[in-house]
């Protein structure tokens, strides 16, 4: 069992990276992108290496900590390297579903690694096993996989250009063979993939983030549909952009590192005019504000810059609990929320605070952070949440609940916040959501604030 199931947050498919860089230790910095992009995935990690003898991964379940030792990355010697930490969206967390896939074909072997949710994979399953293919896994990330396997054509290129036609979804992908790394993202561009140069090298990562901490220049950002081809002599496009956009405005929200670039715009600058917004749509007479660490912390700033009011960290996170594979005993499980956070009495006794928060899925865990505060001291608990509320699930990569599940689908505001016990409940609206982002100008996935999806599920 994970920690993280429970304190139910929405968690986003994976984190993905890739390095093509002869004379480079491409897997030991590999290691420290994926170690940079642990938020987007916890329960497996993997890297593939390509050398003169072919294909090598190592994958297992856990933290990438956890999964490599030195002896490991000290095995894993190459040119070139993609590298996967999981969340499970689609399939089950088992080690048969970690990544990368490594898989053999007639041109060669290929390891893959995926980051998002496709929509027609009970159909593209059933087709392929109609073929005879034999699945090790449930993923959709092996659908993928199976379908450039078995894909005709004499390149590289074309195999994975006839394989993605074939499915519907998202999906930003790192493709491996003994001499190339492939980059793509799906037409709709709705997960994130970033380009980088490393000295004489390239990389690809989720996000800028990772480019950052391995001292690589980022070049730009993938467009939607955009597939780009790197070898030892450069970088190509082989896969003409999309046109079209709908990227997870969620991605602003929640899931993406503060310090990230994405669509050349900073997440921490968006989240405070986040912030900013909702104080100008619902304000409210306190002493102070608090933001729920670590995604609204810039979102909270913003409130309270906006409000002219103080910002204290009313509420401590422990960053060492993370996930964990080592069940709570039953009395700990009780204490929930407050295995990750502590309430800073001595700062809140007799206080109007304002708790600014990212999101609230279930509403448990916003219900127990309240009932923290208002043990803590705290007078009145007034929330405000950077998001609209989210009312319908997501089949693009996002593991949000089901429709039964989701307290806004059940429940009106006010009926939400006399659940939770707070004096007052305040989200942002969808065009502040918007107005915040700016100047941004492509187009967003909104399905699980609006129900209004850019594809179908079948």
């Amino acid at each position: 069992m994970a920690f993280g199931s429970l304190l139910y947050q929405p968690s986003e498919a994976c984190g993905i990276f890739g390095i093509i860089a002869p004379g480079e230790d491409v897997a030991r910095i590999t290691y420290f992108g994926l170690y940079s992009l642990q938020h987007r995935g916890q329960e497996s990690a993997g890297i593939a290496v390509a050398n003169e003898h072919g294909l090598t991964c190592h994958k297992r379940m856990g933290l990438v900590s956890q999964v490599f030792t030195e002896v490991d990355l000290e095995r894993l010697i190459g040119h070139a390297a993609i590298g996967h930490n999981r969340y499970s969206t689609s399939g089950s967390s088992r080690r048969y579903n970690a990544q990368p896939i490594l898989l053999e074909t007639e041109l060669g072997p290929f390891a893959l690694a995926h980051n998002g949710n496709l929509a027609n994979t009970v159909a593209l399953r059933g087709r392929l096993r109609r073929r005879g293919c034999a699945f090790s896994g449930d993923s959709d990330s092996e659908v993928i996989a199976q379908l450039i396997a078995r894909a005709p054509g004499t390149t590289w290129e074309a195999k994975i250009e006839w394989g993605l036609a074939q499915v519907t979804g998202s999906y930003s992908l790192t493709i491996l063979t003994s001499d190339k790394i492939y980059g793509i993202r799906d037409p709709l561009g709705v997960r994130p993939l970033a380009l980088g140069r490393l000295n004489h090298g390239y990389v690809l990562a989720s996000e800028s983030c990772a480019l950052k901490t391995i001292g690589a220049e980022m070049v730009r950002e993938l467009a939607p549909g955009e597939g780009v081809l790197i070898s030892s002599s450069g970088m190509e496009t082989f896969l003409p952009p999309s046109g079209r956009s709908a990227f997870c405005i969620f991605e602003y929200i929640y899931f993406a590192r503060p310090d990230s670039i994405l669509n050349g715009r900073l997440v921490y600058e968006a989240r405070m005019e986040m912030g900013r917004h909702l104080a100008r749509e619902h304000p409210v007479d306190v002493d102070f504000v608090i933001g729920v660490p670590d995604s609204a912390t810039a979102a909270a700033i913003g409130y309270a810059e906006e409000a002219h009011l103080p910002f204290y960290e009313g509420l401590i996170k422990n960053r060492y609990i993370g996930r964990t594979f080592i069940e709570p005993e039953q009395r700990l499980r009780q204490l929930g929320v407050k295995l990750k956070f502590n309430a800073l009495s001595q700062l809140l006794q007799g206080k109007r605070i304002v708790v600014v928060d990212d999101s609230i899925v279930r509403g448990n865990t916003t219900r127990e952070i309240v009932h923290m505060l208002r043990e803590a001291g705290a007078k009145e608990v007034h929330l405000r949440i950077t998001s609209p509320p989210l009312r319908h699930p997501c089949f693009l990569g996002v593991d949000i609940a089901t429709y039964e599940e989701l307290i806004a689908h059940r429940l009106t505001v006010n009926e939400i916040r006399r659940h939770l016990g707070a004096d007052s409940l305040g989200y942002l609206s969808l065009e502040g959501l918007k107005a915040s982002i700016e100047p941004v100008t492509c187009g967003f996935c909104t399905g699980c604030l609006t129900g209004e999806y850019p594809i179908e599920a079948s």
